[in-house]
């Protein structure tokens, strides 16, 4: 079975038009995919597996939370969508959508990261990780969750054909 492009990423493909909710959707995905990936490695020196954990359990965990970085996106964006969703997005309604998404991403990442280190001792902070302290959660993974989502939604909401827009909903001017 063969699946053309205009089928894989939505109908809207092509002459400025935006994007339907399905072709935002798999751009989100295609991009978050990724871009988590590479900022699990790129952050991995911050946490104490880098230097006590062997090459396996290294790119075992960084693929390991890739995998889980990508449901609570997943789950942050339908949660958005379930309460600020219209049928008109990707193309009216971003910024509420988008300021949700990251919500409900930072607050997962908070309890996650305190739930882990804390109570679970599952993962534990290098000393180079810099931690806010009112949180007790590193910087990097609140990080993680402002700027991918935010650049995910961008990419998700672009018009094609040279057209820009900003975040999904957003024209840019």
């Amino acid at each position: 079975m063969t699946v053309s492009m205009a089928t894989m990423f939505g109908t809207h493909l092509g002459g400025g038009s935006s994007p339907t909710w399905l072709t935002a959707l798999r751009r989100y995905v295609g991009f978050l995919a990724p871009a988590h990936l590479v900022w699990e490695f790129a952050h991995m020196p911050l946490y104490t597996l880098w230097t006590d954990g062997s090459r396996d359990e290294i790119v075992f965990a960084a693929i390991h939370c890739t995998g889980g970085d990508l449901l609570i996106a997943i789950m942050s964006l339908v949660a958005a969508l379930v309460i600020f969703g219209t049928a008109e997005w990707p193309s009216s309604g971003g910024k509420r959508i988008a300021a949700l998404t990251i919500a409900f991403g930072l607050i997962y990442t908070i309890f996650s990261e305190w739930l882990n280190t804390e109570i679970r001792g599952s993962w534990a902070y290098s000393e180079h990780m810099p931690v806010i302290p009112v949180l007790d959660a590193g910087l990097s993974p609140l990080l993680q969750w402002i700027f991918l989502p935010l650049a995910a939604l961008w990419w998700a909401g672009r018009r094609q054909a040279g057209e820009t827009e900003g975040l999904v909903g957003t024209k840019a001017q």
